[in-house]
């Protein structure tokens, strides 16, 4: 695993404590300390789900540097209260889907469902990630307004597996828009260097 403090990855065999039995199942404390920093690393986990307590950060992935910084914070914060709360993070993973929208796709602001309706109809995401982005709107309308099941009555949850497909479907946004562009650059500009001190034209 990679250490949610240093985020180096390690490999070691975790202590496991048991708490005890309720109504849920039984509860136990897993307890790691990575190698690196030196500092723990808490887990509490009932009937094979795992719930991180210490620190209070995630397990994900962090943001690629890439991404700039008024999308990457709503983006760590959805994934830190994940745990915590489905539906915080789903409407966070909406907020920030809408940054990306406007900031860097630079659609025409309006509501999200037709901001997304634009990318499509230009082609300018791949298929996979433009469709997804509709499912990922509806789920944070879920967490951001009240929606009734029209057969019990209840308001409808976000459900944890929801809000963390959100993630997912952000984290293609990432990869298309930030990192491949400028992985891209970075290798054009070291061919540009070799043409140069082989006195050829650059790319560009």
């Amino acid at each position: 695993m990679n250490c949610p403090h240093c985020r180096i990855e390690f490999h070691d065999r975790p202590m496991q404590t048991e708490i005890g039995r309720d109504i849920v199942g039984y509860w136990y404390l897993i307890i790691q300390k990575c190698p690196a920093c030196k500092r723990f690393i808490l887990q509490l986990t009932v009937n094979g789900e795992y719930r991180l307590v210490w620190p209070r950060s995630s397990l994900r992935s962090p943001c690629p540097k890439e991404v700039p910084n008024t999308i990457s914070e709503d983006y760590t914060e959805a994934c830190i209260v994940l745990a915590d709360s489905p539906k915080a993070s789903a409407a966070l993973s909406r907020r920030c889907l809408q940054n990306i929208l406007r900031e860097t796709v630079k659609v025409k602001p309006c509501d999200l469902a037709k901001e997304i309706e634009q990318v499509v109809d230009n082609k300018i995401l791949p298929t996979h990630i433009a469709e997804a982005l509709h499912t990922l709107r509806i789920i944070g309308n879920f967490a951001a307004h009240p929606i009734k099941s029209q057969k019990t009555g209840d308001i409808l949850p976000v459900e944890p597996g929801e809000a963390e497909w959100n993630l997912d479907v952000l984290e293609s946004l990432f990869d298309f828009l930030y990192v491949q562009p400028e992985r891209l650059r970075k290798r054009e500009e070291a061919i540009n260097q070799k043409l140069v001190e082989a006195g050829k034209k650059p790319l560009w």
